[in-house]
């Protein structure tokens, strides 16, 4: 398909720049064969007894760090490891930087450019590694929000608690799986109340989910691949919801993505772990989820073309262009959609 097919224009005055407060007050657009105007405290509401809601725990990492190269400031976000104390990052300037060249964070942090690579990337070997460069990266980094949140180049204080889900317990995301950002205790409360089942599993969002498709074809974009873990636990309580009625709730792209990875051709999951690059565009034929709840997404997007993929490509535009009029917030700090399944529009 044409990645043009993807494309909406966006004003930039309804880009969240801050999270709604509570979170639990963002609204939600539920997109199926009509349009409901609620809000994510209707969400419980929404679901039935005997369903599940699958989440990601993944952790954000405070990956973004400025050092000097000599007497020039160099800004580097980490964003895939490679060991202990290796790491691909995008720098700026990386034209300047090449092998051999010493970055110092801070009077306890440092690192050398092990190989300069395509597209403003470097390779980065530190000067500790493991639970050491975690915790320097706690003291030293900011959190690596996208591009699109405007902030000083020290960060905001409290994008620390912002950018960070209810679930998050597992080290090693360069970025948040939004939809995981809308949920509370409180909230939490009223899902356990309603009989719903909530399984976790894991899928360290990469700093791929910011790059923009430059091909004109989606044939052509190569996806960006992330590690991702479904434990045999996990599978096996989906499996069994799913057996009796259950659907199955996909908190965000990530939690979906990682489902249909480890999902067979009847829908049954298997246990899963390792690095995914599924790629889901209109006419893939969905296994392992029956609902998605996610944020609203960029123009000409992978994300966006995953729920154009779900829901169908009319129903969306339909849809994203309703939440332009109705003033909903979009993006990473935005408000959220329930979205049914449009199977009409998937392939075989």
């Amino acid at each position: 398909m044409r990645v043009d097919d993807f494309d909406f224009h966006l004003p930039p005055e309804m880009i969240a720049q801050k999270p709604a407060e509570p979170r639990e007050t963002a609204r939600l657009l539920h997109i199926g064969d009509t349009l409901a105007d609620l809000g994510v405290r209707d969400l419980p509401g929404l679901l039935d007894p005997g369903d599940v809601l699958v989440v990601n725990d993944t952790k954000v990492l405070p990956c973004r760090l400025t050092g000097r190269r000599r007497d020039a400031k160099v800004e580097v976000t980490l964003h895939k490891p490679l060991g202990t104390d290796r790491w691909r990052a995008f720098a700026r300037p990386a034209r300047k930087l090449k092998p051999g060249d010493d970055i110092a964070f801070a009077g306890d942090l440092a690192a050398s450019v092990a190989e300069k690579l395509e597209a403003g990337e470097v390779e980065l070997v530190f000067d500790r590694g493991g639970t050491e460069l975690l915790a320097a990266l706690e003291r030293h980094g900011v959190m690596p929000l996208p591009p699109y949140i405007k902030r000083d180049a020290g960060g905001d204080a409290a994008d620390r608690h912002d950018y960070q889900t209810l679930f998050a317990t597992e080290s090693g995301a360069v970025a948040a799986p939004t939809a995981g950002l809308h949920f509370t205790p409180g909230l939490m409360e009223l899902i356990a109340a309603r009989g719903v089942a909530v399984v976790r599993l894991t899928l360290h969002v990469g700093a791929g989910t910011f790059l923009p498709v430059k091909v004109d074809d989606t044939a052509d974009h190569v996806m960006h691949a992330e590690w991702a873990n479904l434990s045999g636990d996990a599978a096996a309580a989906i499996n069994a919801a799913r057996a009796v009625g259950g659907r199955v709730t996909a908190v965000g792209s990530t939690a979906l993505r990682t489902l249909e990875t480890a999902a067979d051709d009847t829908g049954t999951l298997h246990p899963f772990s390792g690095e995914t690059d599924l790629f889901i565009t209109p006419g893939y034929r969905f296994r392992g989820v029956d609902r998605m709840m996610t944020n609203f997404h960029l123009p000409r997007s992978t994300l966006f073309m995953l729920v154009s993929a779900f829901s169908g490509l009319e129903r969306m535009h339909a849809a994203y262009e309703h939440a332009k009029g109705a003033g909903y917030r979009f993006f990473s700090y935005g408000d959220a959609c329930l979205l049914e399944p449009n199977p009409a529009t998937w392939g075989n």
